[in-house]
């Protein structure tokens, strides 16, 4: 199987802008989760696309400004961690990713979302276990969520110093417990995420 199966088939039966939907961020301790959205021309092949988590960071950064330049429309959107807090991390990973597509100024004709779970966009969707790896749009939306959240996470490294953000980008490593004895919780740490750290204190 290769990137653009899942789109040929809905090319085959008269869909034409179609829309991968991904995001980074929704296992960490601290920080946002980030959705990317991209709608590529059909077909487009781009060197080295593939999953983001299956790419070194340093190629990740090189794809991102490839698949900004390329994309017909793209978009990145964002739930924080007081969202995630408020509203839970499933419904606040749906909110970035309507914030994401919103920013396609309606040209989706349908979306293509990574995993299993659905949410309305207001257009058809299809779910796709592991899509990352399977559809090129959703692939190219891994890497723009995934980079940018990155980013962010290292901008805050440098807001909040002593967490090491930069390394771990707010994901529960030994590092960041210690960090969180030592420090305590931060504004962009995710009180709900914390209860089990608090609870064995």
């Amino acid at each position: 199987m290769n990137l653009w199966d899942y789109e040929a088939a809905l090319y085959s039966e008269g869909v034409e802008q179609i829309c991968g939907v991904d995001e980074a961020g929704r296992g960490p301790l601290a920080g946002p989760v980030c959705a990317g959205a991209v709608i590529l021309p059909p077909y487009l092949e781009i060197p080295g696309l593939n999953d983001s988590k299956k790419l070194s960071d340093r190629r990740r950064r090189e794809l991102f400004p490839v698949i900004c330049s390329s994309a017909i429309a793209y978009g990145i959107g964002w739930a924080s961690s007081e969202e995630i807090d408020e509203i839970n991390i499933l419904q606040a990973t749906f909110l970035a990713m309507k914030r994401a597509v919103e920013q396609l100024g309606g040209r989706a004709d349908y979306i293509l979302l990574d995993g299993n779970r659905e949410t309305d966009f207001g257009i058809p969707v299809k779910t796709i276990v592991k899509g990352d790896s399977l559809s090129a749009n959703i692939a190219a939306a891994s890497i723009l969520a995934k980079v940018s959240r990155d980013e962010y996470m290292e901008k805050m490294a440098r807001q909040y110093p002593g967490y090491g953000f930069e390394i771990h980008k707010g994901y529960g490593t030994r590092t960041h417990y210690a960090a969180l004895e030592t420090l305590g919780a931060c504004p962009i740490h995710r009180q709900s995420f914390l209860k089990k750290f608090y609870g064995r204190k």
